[in-house]
This record gives C-alpha cells, structure tokens and sequence, in this order.
C-alpha cells in the first residue's frame, strides 16, 4: 500500500485512459508515481526520479536531441562538481583562442558557458538552443543518458559522442543537495528523512547508484567514449586529471604547453577560491525559464569529506552499507 508520500495515479486510471506522453505531457507525467519530501515533489519516469518541470523537458529531450558525433557531453547527478566539471572543460577545449587574462570565465559563470540539454533557454522556444549551437557542441546534463536514448547513444560502432561523468561520494553529494535546496526553496527537510529518501534510491536523478552504474558500464565498454572520473580523485591531483581530461577530449597539451604550465593555469583559473571570488559569481543568478538559481548557489565548500560535520557516523555507515550493496560486483566502489 503506497504510503503517505507516494501515489500511483496508474493504479486508479484505466489503461485506455493514460494521456499520450508525446499530445499530452502534462497529463501522462501526472499517472506517474510521485514522492513528496523534496522542496518539490519528485516524478518517477523510466525508473528515475525528476522534477517535474524537468520531466516536462526531459520527455521532450527523448523526442528531439540527436547527440552528433563531435559532441562532448558532460554529465554528472546534481551536487557532484557540475560547475567545477563545466569550468574545467570550457577552459581546456577553447584554450587555444581564448587568454587567461580575459577568459570568459573571469565575467561569466560556468552555468552560463555550458548549456544544459534538459534546460531550454527561456528565451528561445524548445530546445532549439541546443539544436543551433555549432559543432563541436560542449553540452551538459544530469540525465542517465543511455536509460533514455538507447538508440541514439549506443547504436552502429556505439556511443555516437564523447561523454565525461564526474561523480562524488554519496554521502557528500547528499549533504551539498541538502544545502542546495534549503537556500534555494527554502526547504525545511530534516537531514534524516533526506538521507532515508536517499537510501531509497529517492533523489533528482536517483537512484544514485544506478546513475553511476549507467556509465560506470558504458565507460568500461567504451573507454574511448566515456571517461569516468570521481570529483576526489581530481581535487587529490587536479592536474593529473587535467590532463586526463585534455586527452579524453583530443587535446591533449602540447610540450610547450606543458613548459609554460598550461595545465596548472586551468586548474588554477577554474578553482573554488578563483570563481567564488569573481563578482560575477557573487551577484546575478541563472534563469532556467521554470526557475531561477542565484549564481551564488553553486559554490559552497568545494571539499570532500565534509559529510562528517552534518551526518552521524551512524548514518554514514548506514549510506555506505546501501552503497556498496548496490554497487555489489560491479567493481565501483567509494
């Protein structure tokens, strides 16, 4: 029996009678199940959990994006180094035509500089943002891609496009999205009842651990399409993982590159305490059309292991025991 935070609307609507998901959007996401909890509630569609003003875009994303051949796309689950991922790609796949003394990302947040697939400009009608940008395309999303374009990720030789996942200890991620949505929408979760959510596999983009499973796959199928890195290992060696990147991307640095220390110039224009410095990523926000996200929003801590000044050792233990039981075999691990 579902429970007082869960509904089904597909168990008290005749099968004839769900709306299509292509005429009807709105009314087909409303047969879905749905958790509240979240500061918004939380959608299941193919197994994962949305928002639904993203579900809205993301059923539209399943219609009409065709990822091209050229494409880059970062992904990552919200709260696990998106905009740290975001700046990092921008600045070593447009280094060779753009200075460090006035780059881009001194005047302009990382938000701004890297579109999400699943986040039209409000601006613009649909997802023709996406659809006009000129190849090569840097792209990013939070969506399991291969749950939701199958064919279009993975057909022919494979993965059409070059795709970069960055994830973060759950416990980590967790706490940062418990941050993220009380200074956003003012939410009054306890930290408790969001980490039992989470342990339900209950998240924006949950369950966590077949999101990182989805691509943990791919990457070891595919390691020349899919790169998957973990937001601790870069901030013990960010250059390593600079240069990592640079490669994946197919450009890597050159000798003199690496003689004039390129690579520690982008680790350094695109640190935590670089971009939390720029005013433009003190003032101003993001307008996703459905909302708007201070600029501020997206920078915190930048650390790991921070988990420990807001969780038990005992719910630490509890996320890590679902973790690696859900992980089991798979050979990720946190």
């Amino acid at each position: 029996m579902p429970s007082k935070r869960e509904k089904s609307a597909t168990t008290t609507r005749p099968e004839d009678a769900v709306p299509s998901r292509s005429t009807c959007p709105k009314d087909f996401i409303s047969t879905l199940p749905t958790r509240e909890g979240w500061s918004t509630p939380l959608i299941q569609y193919n197994k994962y959990w949305h928002r639904p003003h993203v579900l809205e875009e993301t059923l539209r994303v399943q219609d009409t994006f065709r990822p091209r051949a050229d494409d880059i796309i970062l992904v990552t689950q919200p709260k696990c180094g998106t905009t740290w991922l975001k700046a990092l790609a921008f600045a070593i796949a447009h280094r060779a035509r753009l200075s460090f003394a006035d780059h881009p990302l001194l005047t302009r947040h990382p938000q701004h500089l890297v579109q999400f697939i699943e986040m039209p400009d409000p601006h613009i009608l649909g997802h023709a943002h996406v659809d006009a940008l000129p190849s090569p395309r840097l792209l990013a999303t939070h969506l399991p891609l291969f749950s939701l374009l199958p064919h279009e990720m993975s057909s022919g030789d494979g993965c059409r496009c070059r795709i970069v996942y960055l994830c973060r200890d759950p416990k980590d991620a967790l706490v940062s999205r418990w941050h993220f949505e009380r200074k956003v929408d003012g939410h009054h979760m306890e930290l408790e009842e969001a980490l039992a959510m989470f342990c339900e596999g209950v998240s924006e983009c949950g369950p966590f651990w077949d999101h990182c499973l989805e691509y943990w796959k791919e990457s070891l199928a595919r390691p020349d399409k899919v790169l998957f890195l973990k937001y601790e290992e870069i901030m013990a060696d960010p250059v390593r993982a600079v240069r990592e990147l640079a490669a994946f991307l197919g450009a890597p640095f050159s000798e003199e590159e690496e003689s004039s220390g390129v690579p520690r110039e982008v680790v350094r224009l695109c640190s935590f305490e670089t971009l939390t410095g720029l005013p433009v990523n003190q003032a101003g926000g993001v307008d996703h059309g459905h909302f708007y996200m201070p600029n501020s929003a997206f920078f915190r801590k930048g650390v790991t292991g921070d988990w420990a000044n807001h969780m038990s050792r005992e719910m630490g233990e509890k996320l890590d025991l679902v973790v690696r039981e859900k992980l089991q075999g798979s050979g990720l691990s946190f």
